[in-house]
């Protein structure tokens, strides 16, 4: 695929997230693109330029390749597009189709529920498919939405069939560490999966790759008010039954996991359709919460420096900790995802450089630690999982540190920063797959 086809890719896929847009439009308007770019090289131009020129007149005919130049004008053929004028606010009408995909996540894990016996029975089973039965139809929502051919739907729904097959066929020990730790991890591995038809299936766009992020911040925020809404609603539900005589537990087994399972597709409708609601949140949240995640790890890294962690170092506060900076991650992720590139440094980059190497520092004591034990007592499937996943995220805060380090002194652009963090996402999923596929064999599915 050369460049000129990547720039394509990039427009459509843009263009194919507006609610008036369905699959069909987005190959007519790819079709007239395609014609403009090749008049315009027939009369001399270069692909560039062509496609410099075409985007501006597609931009005359039609809103949703203006709105895509000013969502991403970090780039000149991107600027070119953007000019003056109202916006009309259009009404979604896929509506329907995530409402359907919502309530077969919602039936789906309720079917599995019913035959594993949840909750009369503790069923494992459940807890390592979970994920299998909501986030397949997420991945389905996206693939329709984009309008994905068929070669791409069916590289989208294949990883979804080969982590069914890998983690029911794995002869794990019931309550096993190796099976929690899939139970923890597959969500991970699926969700990464998922962010192949949200991209339209062009991988290698770092572009496209924070977007996926900027989907991710969105959607937790969304998913979030759903469930405290959601809580509220049942908790008031259940107030107003129980004098009635009513079997509140019996509600709260049925409504739960189907709510929590259509929520999930309904967050994706909330971003994909209200993304400016969210978007003016993002800078606030990232100046609110970025402050004090640095004071809290400033903190965290002092009273450990003064005591030690060795004699309070166990499972549960090695969890608390991997937590932590899984958050942080996410937290500087969110805030790069929300930033404007081309600004110069300001307050909050300054910040933002304390939090991660605050983080970094937390990171690298926890790794002693966990390196001490682990030569005293040995690998553990939990250990080993800890293990790598620290060494994931020490290179990725060094690299974020020593680029934003360079951002603020003026030696490189805020762009190296946002390349490094795209293309070292992979790794994460990676890992987690690794932990997934690898590690119960290795210890013997205990």
């Amino acid at each position: 695929m050369d460049q000129l086809d990547i720039e394509i890719g990039e427009w459509r896929a843009f263009v194919e997230q507006g609610p008036a847009v369905d699959g069909r439009d987005a190959e007519e308007l790819e079709a007239h693109l395609r014609d403009q770019i090749a008049d315009l090289t027939a009369a001399g131009l270069t692909a560039d330029e062509a496609f410099l020129i075409a985007v501006k007149r597609i931009g005359r005919l039609d809103d949703v390749s203006r709105e895509f130049a000013r969502e991403h004008s970090g780039r000149l053929w991107r600027q070119l597009v953007t000019s003056d004028g109202g916006e009309e606010q259009q009404t979604d009408k896929r509506w329907l189709e995530a409402i359907v995909f919502a309530i077969a996540a919602a039936l789906t894990i309720q079917v599995a529920r019913l035959a594993a016996g949840f909750p009369g029975d503790e069923s494992s089973w459940l807890l390592r498919n979970a994920s299998l039965f909501v986030l397949p139809f997420l991945g389905g929502y996206f693939a329709r939405r984009r309008g994905l051919s068929l070669r791409h739907s069916l590289l989208t729904v294949l990883p979804f069939a080969i982590a069914a097959v890998v983690v029911n066929l794995y002869p794990f020990v019931e309550g096993g560490s190796t099976e929690l730790l899939v139970a923890a991890h597959l969500p991970v591995v699926l969700w990464f999966v998922v962010a192949y038809p949200y991209m339209s299936g062009i991988l290698h766009s770092h572009e496209r790759r924070m977007d996926f992020v900027r989907f991710t911040g969105e959607w937790f925020i969304y998913y979030v008010l759903i469930a405290l809404g959601g809580g509220v609603l049942l908790a008031l539900t259940a107030l107003i039954l129980e004098p009635a005589g009513a079997d509140v537990e019996q509600i709260f087994e049925w409504v739960l996991p189907s709510g929590a399972a259509g929520a999930v597709i309904v967050a994706a409708w909330l971003v994909e359709s209200k993304q400016r609601v969210v978007e003016n949140m993002a800078p606030v949240l990232t100046m609110i919460f970025t402050p004090l995640f640095a004071v809290m790890l400033i903190i965290a890294v002092f009273v450990y420096a003064l005591t030690g962690l060795g004699g309070a170092f166990d499972r549960e506060l090695l969890g608390v900790f991997d937590a932590m900076l899984v958050v942080v991650l996410g937290l500087v992720l969110y805030g790069i995802s929300a930033r404007d590139p081309s600004m110069p440094p300001a307050w909050i980059d300054r910040i933002q450089l304390v939090a991660v190497v605050s983080a970094l520092v937390l990171d690298l004591m926890v790794l002693g630690v966990m390196v001490a034990r682990i030569g005293e007592l040995g690998f553990t499937p939990n250990r080993t999982a800890a293990l790598g996943l620290n060494i994931v995220l020490l290179v990725n805060l060094a690299g974020a540190a020593w680029l934003s380090a360079r951002f603020l002194t003026g030696h490189n652009t805020f762009h190296r920063l946002e390349r490094w963090q795209t293309t070292y996402l992979p790794v994460f999923g990676l890992w987690a797959a690794v932990v997934v596929v690898v590690i119960p064999p290795l210890f013997s599915f205990s």
